[in-house]
């Protein structure tokens, strides 16, 4: 069955919410038949394009990117992140989702920001676009606040949160990432919210949780998040593998007889 905004928001206090990042439809397919939500995250920047931050992609590539995860999806919640630079003003960010929606069959975007994004969400979900809202550590904000920072180490910084994530609510958002905040924080947040928290690094009590696939599946060696829980070697399996191959091709081993016309 093809998950959408409503089925989603009626796991909230129910059963936890399951999300995580593809970039291309081969992953998709294999995600699609057991993941509820699949966010093609401008990540894909640092991981896939091997960039330092996530700030140079564009709208174009992150259209890319999501139509192959639609084509590789039957059964997920497709979210499409709004990269940096692409939602500077309401009507920027209309046209740009707009874009997103025409050419792709994504269900929603995402955009990152706090309470300031209020008028503009309302904007989008007034011309028909769902928006998921994105705030804590926000990587588009990276190079401004000086690195990656976790959020609500203070009562201001609790209550701005807390602001923020009623206000984005109250424009229309349909869920909240909540990245990088303080568990108890985050706890809190979800408790005051009619709209389901989907948490990367903001602890347990979340309705739902994301990681991003190469982080959870051990392909992304640069750094480890504290947050990341490895579910796979991947790293150490394709290298043994790949060794494999070529010791195989160098003896005479591959290809057999039977894997020859």
């Amino acid at each position: 069955m093809k998950k959408t905004i409503q089925i989603l928001q009626a796991k909230k206090g129910v059963e936890k919410i399951t999300a995580i990042t593809a970039y291309d439809a081969l992953f998709a397919n294999l995600f699609d038949p057991y993941i509820d939500i699949i966010l093609v995250g401008d990540s894909l920047n640092m991981s896939f394009g091997g960039n330092q931050d996530t700030l140079s992609i564009g709208i174009e590539k992150m259209i890319y990117h999501t139509k192959a995860v639609c084509k590789g999806s039957k059964e997920a919640f497709i979210i499409a992140d709004m990269p940096f630079g692409s939602y500077q003003s309401g009507d920027m960010a209309l046209k740009n989702a707009v874009k997103i929606y025409r050419q792709t069959h994504a269900d929603a975007i995402k955009i990152e920001g706090g309470i300031e994004r209020s008028e503009l969400i309302r904007h989008l979900v007034h011309e028909g676009i769902g928006v998921i809202a994105h705030i804590g550590l926000m990587p588009q904000f990276a190079r401004f606040e000086g690195g990656y920072k976790i959020k609500g180490k203070n009562q201001e910084e609790a209550k701005k949160l807390l602001d923020s994530a009623i206000a984005l609510q109250d424009s229309g958002a349909s869920m909240v990432v909540l990245e990088g905040i303080q568990a108890k924080i985050a706890k809190n947040i979800t408790e005051n919210l009619k709209i389901p928290t989907i948490g990367i690094g903001s602890g347990i009590h979340c309705d739902g949780q994301i990681l991003v696939w190469s982080d959870m599946f051990g392909f992304f060696e640069r750094f480890e998040p504290k947050f990341v829980r490895k579910y796979l070697d991947g790293s150490s399996l394709i290298k043994n593998a790949l060794q494999t191959y070529i010791q195989d091709v160098k003896t005479g081993n591959f290809p057999s007889l039977e894997e020859s016309y």
